[in-house]
C-alpha cells in the first residue's frame, strides 16, 4: 500500500471512539534538524563505488582463490552463486534498507528496529573498530613492499642478502620441502617481518614499519576527514583503479608458459565435493564475510543515501561485482601460479596457499620472475593498497558515524570540527595497531584476525539477522522498501527474509562451532594465555548484546513482550508503533511536555504530505500544514496530549490525503 493513494474506510467501532478535534502544530525538532542536516552522497555512483571498494577487498584477491581450487574447482561455483543469491543479496538489501530509511549509524538504527537486541547494534561498531585497527597493518605492508619494488633488483628474488639464512634459502620456489625456504618467504619473514620466535617474545619495534604504519593512517585520514564529501571524490579512483591492473595483468599472464595449466586447475570442477557439507558452509561463509554482512559498515554508508535511492538496483550491482571481482582475482592468481610452477617444475598445488602468504609471498615471487617487473610490481601493490584502503574506509567510518550519532554536540562543543574527531578516532586506531608491528605482532595479527572476523562477526551475524528477520518482522522491512522506492519487495526478498536466511547464517553458525580449531600461524601453537586473549578479544564485542538487552528489559515495565516489538508505551520524542496496517496506538501521559510527537517511521516523518492534507481520525478531519526543511521534507506532528489518548493509525497515521 502506498501513503496517500488508498482511502480507509471507517467501520462503526472506529466512529464510536471518534476523537474530539485536536489542536496541533506543525514544527522542526531539535533531533530532526541534526538528522536533516546529515550529508548524503554527491550522487548514486558514488555511494555504489564507496560499497564495491568495501566489498571488494583483500579476501577476494588471497581467500576465494584458495577456497575456489580447495573446495572443488569450478563446482564450487555452485554453492558459491547459490548462497549468493539466498544468503548475499537479500541481507545486503536489508542492510541498506535499515541505513537509508533511518539515516542512522549500525547502533541507533537496530536500536529502533529491535530495543531488545539494540546491543548488537554497538557490537558491530566494537567489531568494525577492532578490526581497522589490525587491518590497516596490511595497508603498512603493502607500502613497504612498494617501496622496495622500485629497486633495480627485487629483493626478494634472491638469497644474496644479509637477512637471508642461506643455508635453506633456495633461489626458485621449494613447493613443500620442510627443510628449505623460498627468497620470497624469508623476505617476508626475516626482512619485512624480523619476526621472532612467538607472541611471548615481542622483540621490540620495527621501526621501518612504525614509519610506514603512520603513512597509511595519514592516507585514511586525508581520504576520510571530509565524511561523505571526501571519500566519495576518492573512491573514482580507489574502486576503479584495481580492475585495471587485474585486467592488465590477467591479459599479460595468460601469454605466459603454465599460464592455461594453472586457471584450468582452478576452474576444473570435482563435482564430489557438492556432497561435502563443509563445502557449502564454506561457500556461505565467503558470501558473508566478502559483502561485510554484520560489520555495520553498509548500514552506516546507506545511510548518507537520499530516502528514495534504489537500494535493491544497487544491491545487486555490489553483489554481482564482488562475484566477479572473486572469480577474475583468482583467474589473475593462477596464471601466475600456472607460469611459476612451469618454470620451476612443480606442480601447482605445490605451490598455493592461502592468506597473506599469497600475495605477500606467492606472487611477488611470481613478479620477479615476469618480463618487465618493474612496471608489474609496484602497480600489483598500488592495486593491494587501493583494495585495502576501501575497506579501511569503511569500518572507520562506522566508529565515527556512531559518535556523531551518539554524542555530536557535545562531542563538538569540545573539539569544534567534524574534522578533528575524525582525527582522534585515526590516532586512537594508529595506537592500538602498535603492537603489530613489533617483531612478534604476525603472532598478534594472527590472533586478532581469527578471533574477530571468524568468531564474533558469525555471532553478530546470526543476531542481527534474528533482530530484522523475526523479531522486526519481513512485513515491516517490506513497508520502509515500500516507502523509500513506492513498491514492496517480491517474494523472493520476503521468503529469503523469513526462512532462509535465518536457517542458512544458522547453519553457518553451528559449522563453525562443529570446526572450529585453535588459532595457529604455519606449525606456531599458541600458548593458552594467547587464546585466552582471542576470546576475549571475541566477547568485547559479543557481551553488548546481552547487555543491550538487560538494558532494554530493565528500564522498561511491563512484560518481555514489550522489548521484543510490541510497543504500548511511548515517550515524547519516539512513537516506536511501526505497523502499516490498522493498529490501536496508545498515547501516555507524559508530564515532562505538553505534546506527543508521531514520528510516523521511526526517525522520520512522512515526507510525502501534500502542502495542505486531510487527515482523519475515527473519521474526523484535521487539517495538516507542512513545514517544509530546506534541506529535506519534514512533516512533525505535535498533538496537545491528553491522558490515555487513543486513536486507530492507517499507514502509521495518515488515512487519506486531498489537496
Amino acid at each position: 500500500m502506498e501513503v496517500g493513494t488508498e482511502t480507509s474506510k471507517i467501520t462503526s467501532d472506529e466512529k464510536e471512539c471518534a476523537l474530539k478535534p485536536l489542536d496541533f502544530k506543525v514544527i522542526t525538532e531539535t533531533s530532526a534538524d541534526a538528522e536533516a542536516q546529515r550529508p548524503t552522497w554527491s550522487g548514486r555512483l558514488e555511494f555504489i563505488l564507496a560499497t564495491v571498494g568495501y566489498a571488494v577487498g583483500l579476501g577476494n584477491v588471497w581467500r576465494f582463490p584458495y577456497l575456489c581450487y580447495s573446495s572443488g574447482g569450478g563446482a564450487f561455483m555452485v554453492p558459491y552463486l547459490t548462497m549468493v543469491f539466498l544468503c548475499g543479496i537479500p541481507l545486503l538489501v536489508m542492510e541498506f534498507t535499515i541505513g537509508q530509511y533511518t539515516r542512522l549509524g549500525p547502533v541507533h538504527a537496530l536500536a529502533k528496529v529491535c530495543p531488545l537486541l539494540k546491543g548488537v547494534g554497538l557490537a558491530t561498531v566494537v567489531i568494525s573498530f577492532v578490526f581497522c585497527t589490525y587491518y590497516n597493518v596490511l595497508m603498512t605492508w603493502a607500502l613497504f613492499y612498494l617501496y622496495n619494488s622500485f629497486r633495480a633488483t627485487l629483493p626478494w628474488a634472491s638469497c644474496n642478502n644479509t637477512w637471508n639464512n642461506v643455508r635453506n634459502c633456495s633461489n626458485s620456489h621449494i613447493g613443500n620441502s620442510t627443510y628449505q625456504q623460498s627468497a620470497s618467504q624469508q623476505f617476508f619473514d626475516y626482512r619485512l617481518l624480523e619476526k621472532s620466535g612467538g607472541i611471548e617474545e615481542a622483540g621490540g619495534l620495527r621501526w621501518e614499519l612504525f614509519g610506514y604504519l603512520i603513512m597509511a593512517w595519514l592516507i585514511v585520514y586525508i581520504c576520510i576527514f571530509k565524511g561523505v564529501k571526501s571519500t566519495g571524490k576518492v573512491v573514482y579512483f580507489t574502486a576503479v583503479f584495481p580492475y585495471f591492473i587485474l585486467f592488465a595483468l590477467l591479459i599479460n599472464n595468460v601469454q605466459l608458459p603454465g599460464a592455461k595449466k594453472g586457471i584450468l586447475y582452478f576452474v576444473t570442477p570435482v563435482w564430489s565435493k557438492l556432497f561435502e557439507i563443509k563445502v557449502w558452509a564454506n561457500a556461505a561463509a565467503q558470501v558473508f564475510n566478502s559483502l561485510g554482512i554484520a560489520f555495520g559498515s553498509m548500514i552506516s554508508m546507506a545511510s548518507y543515501s537520499k530516502f528514495n535511492n534504489n537500494i535493491i538496483r544497487d544491491a545487486l550491482i555490489v553483489s554481482f561485482t564482488n562475484s566477479f571481482t572473486s572469480i577474475l582475482a583468482g583467474c589473475v592468481i593462477f596464471s601466475a601460479i600456472g607460469y611459476m610452477a612451469h618454470i620451476h617444475h612443480l606442480p601447482v598445488e605445490n605451490i598455493t596457499t592461502d592468506g597473506p602468504g599469497l600475495v605477500f609471498v606467492v606472487y611477488p615471487e611470481v613478479l620477479s620472475t615476469m618480463p618487465v617487473f618493474h612496471l608489474w610490481a609496484p602497480l600489483f601493490f598500488i592495486m593491494l593498497l587501493c583494495l585495502g584502503l576501501d575497506s579501511q574506509f569503511a569500518t572507520v567510518e562506522v566508529a565515527v558515524t556512531f559518535i556523531k550519532d551518539e554524542f555530536g554536540p557535545k562531542i563538538l562543543r569540545f573539539l569544534k570540527r567534524e574534522e578533528l574527531l575524525t582525527l582522534a578516532v585515526c590516532i586512537i586506531c594508529f595506537f592500538l595497531g602498535i603492537p603489530h608491528v613489533t617483531k612478534g605482532g604476525i603472532y598478534v595479527f594472527q590472533l586478532m584476525d581469527h578471533y574477530t572476523a571468524v568468531v564474533s562477526l558469525t555471532f553478530l551475524a546470526f543476531f542481527e539477522v534474528v533482530a530484522v528477520c523475526w523479531i522486526f518482522g519481513v512485513p515491516r522491512i517490506s513497508f520502509m522498501i515500500a516507502r523509500m522506492q513506492g513498491r514492496n519487495p517480491n517474494i523472493y526478498f520476503r521468503v529469503c527474509w523469513l526462512l532462509l536466511c535465518p536457517i542458512l547464517v544458522l547453519c553457518i553458525l553451528t559449522s563453525s562451532i562443529i570446526q572450529y580449531t585453535p588459532v595457529r600461524y604455519g606449525k606456531y601453537k599458541y600458548p593458552v594465555w594467547a587464546e585466552w586473549t582471542g576470546w576475549g578479544v571475541s566477547l568485547v564485542s559479543i557481551i553488548w548484546v546481552p547487555l543491550g538487552a538487560i538494558h532494554e528489559i530493565y528500564r522498561n515495565e511491563g512484560s518481555l513482550l514489550q522489548p521484543l516489538g510490541v510497543y504500548e508505551k511511548q515517550t515524547s520524542h519516539n512513537l516506536r508503533s511501526f505497523t502499516p496496517s490498522s493498529t490501536r496506538v496508545t498515547v501516555s501521559e507524559d508530564n515532562s511536555s505538553p505534546f506527543v510527537l508521531l514520528q510516523p517511521n521511526m526517525s522520520r516523518c512522512c515526507h510525502v504530505l501534500s502542502e495542505r492534507a486531510v487527515i482523519r481520525f475515527h473519521g474526523a478531519a484535521y487539517v495538516n500544514y507542512r513545514d517544509r526543511h530546506p534541506a529535506e521534507d519534514r512533516d512533525f506532528i505535535l498533538f496537545k496530549q491528553e491522558a490515555k489518548i487513543q486513536m486507530y493509525v492507517k499507514c502509521f497515521f495518515l488515512v487519506d490525503m486531498t489537496r
